[in-house]
């Protein structure tokens, strides 16, 4: 492998240069292989010369005598190659091969210069063709030429030879001939396709200069030796035959006549053009590198090119070369053929093609109005020239001319005409076009607005605008935002409307490529700034279609003219554009609305771009949020002075679609809130299932006294009455039990309204939460007894603690003892009454029952403060006293069991 060769070598090139491990092509006795300067990154091409390739053919034969010899042709050789190099190193010309690094010597003997880029020899493209025609067409057979990318990816060289292809190459063939014969003074000596390379621009260069010399009938003092054509045409078997003259492609000059002059070039070049038409792709001169049988052949008429075999060619040949070209540059005599200038204006030449392309190369020396005419009227042909010329050709230098500040605006667009009819316009966008789009419009600090604008840009940003989708078809979202996204916020911020106007409409490419955080902080920021400080109506109207396209809408697009009660979003969009790099519902309600709200202008077509917008708005935003901010800007709107009839309805529309929103989602939220409140009330009585019956079916409390003793005492019926002391209907109680002391027991006539006070056991009763369960009071004739009651009424007092003595019987408590007074807490102070003698006695001893005397005035008392709804209570409560007897014995202390 080469590699291991490559450590052996100690010259400036592998050590300064990145070199691949396996040759590109192989042309005559070079090896090219690919390479890259270390320090820049340029790339070149690196022809290497193995001197042991010079001993495969030798075998040992003549002994020491031989070998001797044959040392001595191998240096010959290496001068000769060396020879080669040198004389590129002084010519410089675009016509031939470019020298980047002179030649060195390696550590084995080896040679190595580097050069410009180079894709293949001649041969090697002729070798290629001949391969794809044998299998059957050009796509019956990839190609073989593999170049290795900067990222470290391999793929395949696009190589054509087209019509168009040929005529080029033989124009700057002829083109370097002309320069080498009239300014240099030499011969070449030796072209054939080995001598020729194709570099990445499909240009051909002239290489392979190691039999040159000057001719003949030179005048000139030449440094460099002529050649000799006797050992130049002698063919030693010992050495390969890539090193030595090929006699295929040699003029009768030197084989013949030994005449060394430039007409013997212009003879080569005629069996290179047939070579390039005839099938396979050689000379039709077939001597076998032997010089007897090249001068047979031009012994008869039917072994030499003419016209009447067609110039020994397989195939038909264009009509110009049989006419015109062919004739007069293979003829027997040199005076009758063509020089190399005459060559380049025969009528081979003479197509629109061919001359646009010489003009290309003319470029840089025409006038700028020859300039500007050709750039206008290149569009017109560009579909006409095949994708390899338009890519490696035309392509580049259209772009190198950029730099002219006055023609970049067509420039651009022949530019990406080329892109759009291209089908490599991918790779071409990102390796040629996209760096060069930033060179020439950002400036060096690298970001837009950091330094003067040149206004003769303008126009080519325009191009760039227009064809912004272009680009974008043709680059990933990373190189976009790299190299593009500068360029359009340039555009963004250039004091020109047209150029902002074209800027805002990129907007939809923009959305497609982009990732939503890019598209939040670096685009939105920039159009907000746009739309608030621009004071063109124009601009304005486009900002807000700019709003319309980042809430995820289109500005050409219908929306949906429904009611907003079919269930559907109210504004939704017939042909929705699906894109998720669109603002955020926050950026929309935080930043775009009041950017919209605080708007002075009312021209009606700024409001009816603000109600596209709205519209937008009104299928993101919260309800809430429409109700509170948006709709008071839409009544603002709609009630502008300069709105039509129209617009104002469009308007109206709006709201009435957004109340209706608004009107069927919060209704929705309060039923749903409803239904979660009814479900949580369920949810509780199940969990408290023993107090349902403290609860109506209103959900408020209905506690009733009755209830509430018959749990607690365990009766099943108890007596009572309600809140006000209206006598509630029992069911019939049984007989009390009675014993010999018992006292006659209480009479129905007791249920009074202060019954139950009348018990040590009486309770206050908690009255209903409503106040519905109150029966209404009407009003009584004021009565003594009425009078008397609200007369003797004082408020309610604590009962004072009486000091503690010594426990006593209830024998021994006086009967005349107040009961009330013997209990701690708070009850209803008596009525005035004669003082009655107190007798102290412990806290801790029970007090005995009242007499019939104490309970006659109790229920006097009682009555005096609450006098009965209803008539006759008065006689009630007489009769009960009548019936209350004196107890005596256990009868006495009856109300305490």
């Amino acid at each position: 492998m080469f590699t291991s060769a490559l450590k052996s070598f100690t010259s400036g090139i592998s050590a300064n240069y990145t070199i691949s491990t396996t040759p590109s092509s192989i042309s005559g006795a070079w090896k090219v292989y690919d390479g890259k300067k270390k320090s820049t990154g340029k790339a070149v091409s690196v022809f290497v010369f193995e001197r042991k390739s010079l001993d495969a053919q030798s075998g040992g034969l003549g002994g020491r005598s031989g070998g001797a010899s044959f040392r001595k042709l191998q240096d010959e050789v290496i001068a000769r190659v060396k020879k080669e190099s040198n004389l590129l190193a002084r010519l410089r010309h675009p016509s031939i091969l470019e020298l980047a690094e002179p030649i060195e010597d390696t550590r084995s003997g080896g040679l190595m210069f580097a050069t410009e880029p180079v894709t293949a020899s001649l041969s090697g493209l002729l070798q290629e063709k001949d391969d794809q025609e044998r299998v059957g067409g050009v796509a019956g057979r990839p190609s073989r030429y593999v170049v290795e990318e900067a990222d470290g990816q391999r793929r395949r060289r696009e190589l054509e030879i087209d019509e168009l292809e040929i005529q080029k190459g033989l124009l700057q063939i002829a083109q370097g001939l002309e320069f080498l014969h009239d300014s240099a003074g030499l011969v070449h000596g030796n072209l054939t396709p080995d001598a020729i390379f194709v570099n990445v621009k499909s240009d051909w260069k002239i290489a392979g200069l190691g039999f040159a010399g000057p001719p003949d009938t030179s005048s000139s003092q030449s440094t460099m030796a002529p050649i000799s054509l006797s050992e130049a045409l002698y063919h030693d078997p010992r050495l390969p035959r890539s090193i030595q003259l090929d006699l295929d492609y040699t003029s009768p000059d030197f084989a013949l006549d030994s005449n060394i002059s430039s007409s013997a070039d212009m003879f080569s070049l005629g069996l290179l053009l047939l070579a390039l038409y005839n099938s396979p792709h050689t000379s039709p001169l077939k001597t076998n590198s032997n010089l007897s049988t090249y001068k047979k052949l031009f012994t008869s008429s039917l072994t030499t090119p003419s016209s009447s075999n067609n110039f020994l060619s397989s195939r038909p040949l264009p009509k110009d070369l049989v006419s015109g070209v062919l004739p007069r540059l293979i003829t027997r005599r040199p005076a009758q053929r063509m020089n190399a200038r005459e060559f380049q204006q025969s009528q081979f030449f003479d197509n629109i093609l061919v001359s646009s392309i010489r003009f290309l190369d003319a470029l840089p020396a025409k006038t700028p109005n020859e300039k500007s005419q050709f750039m206008r009227g290149l569009p017109k042909i560009l579909e006409q020239f095949p994708n390899s010329v338009l890519d490696k050709k035309v392509l580049p230098a259209l772009l190198e001319e950029t730099k002219d500040k006055e023609l970049l605006s067509l420039i651009l667009q022949n530019v990406f005409k080329i892109i759009s009819i291209q089908p490599s316009g991918k790779r071409a966008m990102t390796d040629k076009i996209l760096p060069q789009l930033r060179e020439t419009f950002m400036p060096v600090g690298g970001k837009a607005g950091t330094h003067e604008r040149d206004a003769g840009k303008e126009a080519g940003l325009a191009v760039v605008l227009e064809n912004m989708s272009l680009i974008g078809e043709n680059c990933n979202g990373s190189e976009f935002k790299a190299d593009v996204l500068p360029i359009l916020q340039l555009g963004l911020e250039s004091p020109t409307h047209a150029i902002v106007d074209k800027a805002l409409g990129c907007l939809p490419t923009v959305l497609a490529i982009l990732d939503f955080s890019t598209i939040k902080n670096e685009v939105f920021p920039v159009v907000a700034a746009v739309f608030s400080k621009t004071s063109s109506l124009g601009i304005k109207v486009r900002g807000l279609e700019a709003f319309v396209i980042l809430c995820g809408g289109s500005a050409n697009e219908e929306t949906d003219t429904g009611d907003g009660l079919d269930g559907a979003m109210m504004g939704s969009k017939k042909n929705t554009r699906s894109s998720n790099a669109v603002l955020d519902k926050y950026t929309i309600q935080e930043k775009v609305v009041p950017l919209i709200k605080v708007m002075k202008t009312k021209e009606p077509a700024v409001m009816a771009a603000a109600l596209a917008v709205f519209k937008q708005v009104g299928s993101i935003a919260d309800t809430d949020y429409l109700a509170l901010e948006v709709l008071p800007v839409l009544w603002n709107f709609s009630l502008g002075p300069l709105l039509n009839l129209q617009l104002f309805q469009e308007f109206m529309d709006l709201i009435k679609k957004l109340s209706a929103r608004i009107e069927t989602e919060q209704s929705r939220k309060l039923r749903d809130l409803s239904n979660s409140n009814g479900a949580k009330d369920t949810s509780r009585s199940h969990d408290h299932g023993s107090t349902n019956g403290f609860f109506a079916t209103g959900g408020t409390e209905n506690v009733g006294a009755d209830d509430f003793e018959r749990l607690v005492l365990g009766n099943k019926t108890t007596n009572g009455s309600d809140m006000l002391g209206e006598p509630q209907s029992q069911a019939p109680k049984p007989a009390a039990p009675t014993f010999s002391w018992s006292s006659p027991p209480v009479t129905a006539s007791q249920n009074g309204p202060m019954s139950n006070m009348m018990h040590a056991q009486a309770r206050t009763i908690t009255p209903d939460q409503t106040l519905n369960s109150f029966a209404p009071l009407s009003p009584r004739p004021n009565t003594n007894t009425m009078n008397s009651g609200l007369s003797s009424f004082t408020p309610m007092q604590p009962t004072t603690m009486l000091p503690q003595t010594s426990a006593a019987s209830w024998s021994s408590t006086p009967a005349q003892q107040p009961f009330w007074q013997s209990q701690p807490g708070y009850m209803m102070p008596p009525p005035a009454q004669p003082q009655q003698p107190v007798t102290p006695f412990s806290a801790f001893s029970l007090p005995p029952p009242p007499t019939s005397h104490q309970r006659s005035d109790m229920q006097s008392q009682n009555a005096g403060y609450f006098p009965s709804v209803q008539g006759g209570n008065k006689g009630q409560i007489s009769a009960v006293n009548q019936q209350v007897q004196q107890k005596s014995g256990l009868d006495k202390y009856e109300s305490l069991i």
